[in-house]
C-alpha cells in the first residue's frame, strides 16, 4: 500500500493518511475483508508516531470505512466499496455518416476548456488532462541544471536517442517489437496524426474514421479536405461488417482508429476485434493510423496494441505522455517502420526542425528515475476511483432514457441521449450553472451524430463529481419533460 505524505502541506498527517486508505478502499484497490498494515509497521514505513496511524485508522473505523477484529488488526468494510458492477448501456443506431464538408467545432470546444482552466467555479468536464506529478518540478529544475549545455542547440528531427531508446523499451513491454530507430518524438500526439494523415492523404480522398472519434482528428482531416466516412461504434468497438462494405465501395486511403480507452467513448476493443480489423486492412491495402494517446490508463490488462501485430508495415502508431504526465510538455512519439520511416522524418524536420529539447530531456529524467511506473500507477487508482464515483452519481441522478459506457481506463466516458434531446441547449444551461462538459456532436464528422455528451473523470474532485453531474441529471430531466410526447 503506498501512501504519499505532503509533510509541508496544512493538513494534518493522520487526516493525509486517512484520506488516502479511503480513496484506496473505496476504488477498489484494496478489497473487502482485506487486511490493512499493522498500526506499527505502517508508522515504520511511514516514519511517523503509532499514535498518528492509530488516529488515522479510528477515524476510518468510526465512519464504518474499515473494521477491527479482535487481535487480528483492521480490515477493510465491504459496505463503503463503490459499486464497480455497473454495466454499459451503449447501444447506438449503426449509421454510417459520409462528410465532404468541413463542420467541426474542435476549436471552440478546446477554447472553452482551456479558458475553463483558469475559473475555480467551473466544474470542467469537458477536459481530459491528468493529475500532474508531485516530484515534475524538481525532475525539471535537475534536469536543465544538469544538462544546461546540450539543451539549447538544435537537435535531430527524429528526437534524443536516449529518450527513444527508453520510448522503445516502455512499448516492448506492451508487445511491440520496436527499436529506437523507428521511433519519432513530435510535439504531442496531435503533430504524429497531422504527420501520418498528411502523409498519406491527399484533397479528396476517402478515409474511414470511427463514429464517433477524437475531435481533433476530425478537425485535420477536414483541414486536408479529405472525404469522410465515419463508420458507427458499438460496444466492441467499429463496426467491422460495415467497416469491409466501405473498404470494398470506397477503397480510402488511411483507417484512423483508438483500439485502447476510446475518445470519446472509453472503449478498450478485445484482441479478437484488433486482428480482424488488421486482416481487412491487409486485405484492402488500406493503411492504419493507430491512436493510442492513453495506453498506460487502463484499470485492466488490455491486448497488445495493432501495431504489435502488424508484419507488412501498414499500422503508423502513435502515443504521448501529455496524458500522464503534463500536457504542457508537448512530448509524443510515433512507431514507423518500413520505407515510410524516412520520409516521416523528412517531414518532421520541414513541419518544426524538432520537439523541444528542454521538453524531451525533463521526460527522459523522468522515465529514467523511475517515477514514471508508480506515477502511472497512482494514476490509474485515483481514475477508477473517480470514474466510481461518476457512474454511481449517474445511476443516482441521469433519467433512465441516458445511455452510457463504462471505461475500463482512460480519462472519458461517453453519454448516449435520446434523439429529440438539444444538446447545444442542454450545454448552454449547464454552462450557467458552471458546469462544462463537451457535446457529443462535435466528434462525429460534419457534426451529423446523435446526442451525445463527453464527461471527463479526471482532475475533478469527488464533491465536484457528485455536485456537476447532480446539476446535469436536473437539466436532462427538466429537458424531458419539456419534449412532446407522442
Amino acid at each position: 500500500m503506498k501512501i504519499l505524505l505532503d509533510r509541508k502541506s496544512r493538513k494534518p498527517i493522520y487526516l493525509q493518511i486517512k484520506d488516502r486508505i479511503s480513496r484506496l478502499i473505496k476504488s477498489g484497490a484494496l478489497q473487502p475483508e482485506e487486511r490493512l498494515p499493522s498500526i506499527r509497521c505502517l508508522a515504520e514505513k511511514l516514519q511517523v508516531n503509532k499514535l498518528t496511524i492509530l488516529e488515522a485508522y479510528s477515524i476510518l473505523e468510526a465512519d464504518g470505512i474499515i473494521f477491527a477484529r479482535q487481535g487480528s488488526g483492521y480490515f477493510v468494510n465491504q459496505s463503503n466499496i463503490i459499486s464497480t458492477n455497473i454495466k454499459s448501456t451503449f447501444a447506438p443506431a449503426q449509421n454510417v455518416i459520409i462528410s465532404e464538408g468541413a463542420g467541426n467545432s474542435f476549436f471552440e470546444i478546446h477554447m472553452s476548456a482551456v479558458q475553463a482552466q483558469a475559473k475555480k467555479e467551473i466544474i470542467n468536464f469537458s477536459y481530459g488532462v491528468p493529475r500532474p506529478p508531485q516530484d515534475i518540478a524538481l525532475i525539471g529544475r535537475r534536469t536543465i541544471t544538469n544538462a544546461v549545455d546540450s539543451l539549447f542547440a538544435y537537435d535531430v528531427p527524429q528526437g534524443q536517442l536516449t529518450l527513444r531508446k527508453q520510448v522503445a523499451q516502455m512499448l516492448v513491454q506492451q508487445g511491440l517489437e520496436v527499436t529506437s530507430e523507428n521511433l519519432i518524438i513530435t510535439n504531442g500526439c496531435e503533430q504524429a496524426l497531422s504527420l501520418t494523415m498528411q502523409y498519406f492523404l491527399q484533397k479528396g480522398d476517402w478515409v474511414i474514421v470511427e463514429s464517433p472519434t477524437y475531435h481533433g482528428a476530425i478537425a485535420i482531416l477536414e483541414n486536408i479536405k479529405a472525404r469522410i466516412i465515419g463508420i458507427p461504434m458499438n460496444a466492441e468497438g467499429i463496426n467491422l461488417e460495415l467497416l469491409e462494405k466501405y473498404l470494398i465501395s470506397h477503397r480510402p486511403k488511411l483507417i484512423y482508429t483508438i483500439s485502447t480507452q476510446h475518445n470519446p467513448t472509453g472503449i478498450a476493443t478485445s484482441q479478437n476485434h484488433r486482428q480482424q480489423l488488421l486482416q481487412l486492412a491487409e486485405k484492402y491495402e488500406c493503411p492504419i493510423l493507430e491512436d493510442n494517446a492513453y495506453e498506460g490508463l487502463n484499470f485492466e490488462p488490455v491486448p497488445p496494441p495493432i501495431k504489435a501485430l502488424d508484419k507488412q508495415d501498414l499500422v503508423t502508431y502513435a502515443g504521448t505522455f501529455s496524458k500522464t504526465l503534463i500536457p504542457g510538455l508537448r512530448v509524443g512519439y510515433m512507431v514507423v517502420t518500413g520505407k515510410h520511416f524516412q520520409p516521416f522524418v523528412e517531414r518532421k524536420l520541414m513541419h518544426d526542425v524538432h520537439t523541444s529539447t528542454v521538453s524531451q530531456a525533463i521526460v527522459s529524467e523522468y522515465l529514467a528515475s523511475g517515477h514514471y511506473r508508480r506515477h502511472r500507477r497512482r494514476l490509474q487508482t485515483e481514475n477508477l476511483l473517480s470514474r466510481n464515483i461518476m457512474l454511481q452519481a449517474m445511476e443516482n441522478y441521469f433519467p433512465k432514457e441516458a445511455k452510457w459506457t463504462v471505461p475500463n481506463g482512460g480519462l472519458f466516458l461517453w453519454v448516449q441521449l435520446p434523439l429529440n434531446f438539444d444538446i447545444s441547449q442542454i450545454r448552454k444551461q449547464a454552462i450557467e450553472q458552471n458546469v462544462l462538459f463537451a457535446s457529443g456532436s462535435a466528434f462525429f464528422p460534419n457534426q451529423q451524430g446523435y446526442p451525445a455528451m463527453r464527461l471527463s473523470f479526471s482532475n475533478t474532485s469527488e464533491a465536484e463529481i457528485d455536485l456537476g453531474i447532480s446539476i446535469l441529471g436536473k437539466l436532462l430531466k427538466k429537458h424531458l419533460l419539456c419534449i412532446p410526447q407522442r
